[in-house]
Parts: structure tokens; sequence; C-alpha cells
């Protein structure tokens, strides 16, 4: 065999190889945008390959999962040369969705700049299949168990909300685990003080999304235990003061992003310091996650007859009807946003904080701004 047909024989053997993987396979630029796609992955996705390239990464995932693409995947490839098994929610072209465990390798040309990054998609529906099949017999036997005593109800939503829970909290925990495990890697291998530092930005981050999730669930177990949300109403407290401090967080948190305050609370008020920071620093940071990025956000305090009013502001697309009607329930992550992330607890948290201290929390949502205001009477502990 000649020289030209065993080059040529060699050509076809990589191309069908590449084709007909057991894996989805694509390569992509270091901006996200997909230069070529396998025909297994089309197939997976009910796309065709050519319908895949030229579109952005970003575009063929499901709205929980594009936060974590653009603030860890991403992140980490740029680093690094490698992000290996990260897990990422696929939505296909029939609007189900495809979990699949990523990883990542970037050629650099001679210079070190990143070319091209290739990809590697494996289905792992099955053990999250496995899961929901474990909390599927449970719910199963509950229904059998409490049909009789008039409890099927109540049963069939805890079922639902367990299901809802293993799935989300697997998804969201799991996801900046591998972030900080990846990081880990990276710092074993000689890099600028720069890459370094913006290294070390990136397991802060994750850390503190760990941690944030971990207290939300601990406080939403307490909720459905019968707890409630434990409150210290020992001491007054400027609360202006303690608002000030939160914003100044999360200024910190968007540097990017305009954020307008105007406290007018003269005297202490009699409230628990920590949650109240935890319910203004979920409605705020919620505002500047969901919020048009061009507008600055605003938040208002103030007491007037007696109650205590707290309003945060955002602009952007209106929150839909529907979506308001379920946007304090737990779990809730409906497609209202394209950044929607966590595990959907945030303001369920933060409605449950101000029922505890005998306040409300409402939100109204138009073309011209979406706000939450919380309201609480002080009359009774001052």
């Amino acid at each position: 065999m000649s020289d030209a047909a065993s080059q040529d024989s060699t050509q076809k053997e990589f191309e069908d190889l590449f084709e007909n993987a057991p894996c989805g396979y694509l390569t992509m630029l270091p901006n996200g945008r997909i230069l070529r796609a396998n025909a297994q992955l089309a197939a997976w996705m009910g796309y065709s390959a050519e319908q895949i390239t030229s579109r952005r990464l970003h575009d063929l995932l499901t709205v929980g999962t594009r936060l974590f693409y653009e603030t860890n995947f991403a992140p980490q490839l740029s680093l690094g040369d490698t992000c290996e098994e990260m897990s990422l929610d696929l939505k296909t072209a029939s609007g189900e969705i495809m979990a699949v465990s990523a990883s990542a390798r970037v050629r650099k040309t001679s210079d070190g700049q990143a070319a091209v990054i290739r990809i590697a998609l494996f289905k792992s529906a099955e053990r999250r299949r496995y899961e929901r099949q474990l909390v599927d017999a449970r719910a199963k036997i509950l229904e059998q168990a409490r049909a009789t005593q008039g409890l099927l109800a109540n049963e069939r939503e805890t079922a639902e909300l367990r299901e809802q829970f293993i799935a989300v909290l697997g998804h969201d925990l799991r996801n900046p685990l591998a972030a900080v495990s990846g990081g880990i890697r990276l710092l074993r291998r000689d890099m600028s003080a720069e890459r370094r530092d913006k290294l070390y930005g990136l397991l802060e981050s994750s850390i503190a999304r760990m941690a944030s999730l971990i207290d939300n669930v601990l406080d939403f177990a307490r909720g459905r235990l019968g707890a409630g949300i434990p409150l210290d109403l020992k001491t007054d407290v400027m609360l202006g003061s303690l608002l000030d401090q939160v914003v100044a967080e999360l200024r910190l948190n968007y540097l990017d992003r305009k954020i307008e305050s105007q406290f007018d609370l003269p005297g202490p008020i009699r409230c628990d310091p920590t949650r109240m920071s935890q319910l203004v620093s979920n409605l705020l940071g919620n505002a500047l996650t969901h919020g048009a990025e061009t507008e600055a956000v605003r938040i208002h305090a103030n007491v007037s007859d007696e109650i205590l009013v707290i309003w945060i502001a955002n602009g952007g697309e209106p929150i839909p009807a529907a979506a308001i009607e379920r946007l304090f329930h737990p779990f809730f992550r409906g497609e209202v946003r394209s950044s929607q992330q966590g595990l959907g607890l945030g303001l369920h948290i933060a409605s449950e904080i101000a029922k505890a201290h005998g306040g409300t929390l409402e939100v109204a949502s138009t073309k011209e701004e979406t706000r939450f205001t919380f309201r609480m009477p002080i009359a009774a502990e001052n």
C-alpha cells in the first residue's frame, strides 16, 4: 500500500472514530463557539451536526447549568489545560434534559495561547435515575401506608420534595466540589502569581457557594420538621449599619454592578441580626443575579406608622404571573432567567424569615421594575 493510500485509510479510521465514538465529542473555540460536533452527540441531542456547529455550548445547556458553566467550567479551562468529570445538563431538541459528565482538554498554540478546546461528553443519567427510582419506590410505600389515614396528599408532596431535594442537591453540590477538586490539581502546577490569584478566587467562590447551599438546606430541614426558622430576639439592632454591611459585601462580589441604597432608620429595632442579614442578602443577591445588568439595583429601608419596610428593586424583564405564584415555594427554579442557580431555596427561606419575624414578603413585577417588599410591625418589640 502506498504512503498516500495508507494516510487516506488512517484518516478514514480517525473520522469514523470521531463520528461514532461511544461518547459525545465536540471541539470549540475559547469563546465557547462550537466548531464541530460528532454524530453521536447530534443523535443524542436530536439535532443534526450542522445545527450544533457554530452555536455556543452555553446555548445547549439547561438554565440551571449555565451559571456553573460560566463561573466554574469555563474559568478552569482558562486557568489550566484540563477539566475533568464536570456535571452538566444538556437540553435536547425535544426539550428533554440529558445529564452528562464532561471532560475537556485545551490544545494550545506554540506560544501558549488556547486554540481549540476538545470536550468528551458521557451520559450519566443512570445514577440519577437510580436515585429517582429509590425515591419513587419509597413514595409508593408511603402512599399505600397512608391512603387509609387520609394523609395521601401530604405524603405525595413530601415524596416529591424529597425527589427534588436529592436531584438538585446532588447536582448543585457536586459541581462546586468538582471545581474545588480541579482547582487543587491546578495548584500543584507551576503558574504565574496572577493565574494563582484567579484560581484562589475561583476556589473561594466555590467554597462559599457550598457553604451557602448547606446553610439553606439546614434551614429548610428545620422548617419541614416543624421547628421553623429559629430567631435570636434578645437585643435591639441598629439595622441601618447592618444593611450597610450587607450592601458593602455584595458590592465586592458584583464589582461591575451599581447598588443604590437609602436607609432612614434612626433608632434600634428588635430583630434577629443574622437572619435579617440573610433575608436582605438573599433578596439583594437575587436582584443582582436576575436584574438587567445595565440598570442599578435599589434598596430602601424606613419605618412608617411603626412598620419596618425594606424593599429591593431591579430592572429587566418582568417575572411571569405563573412564576410569581410559585416564587416562594421550595426548590422552585422555573425558567424565569437564564442564570438561575442553586437549590431554589433562597427566596423560600427569605419568606420564612419574614414570617418568623411576624412580617410579610411580597413581590410585584412590571416592565418597569421587579420589587420585593418586606414589612414587619415593630411596635410590639420596641
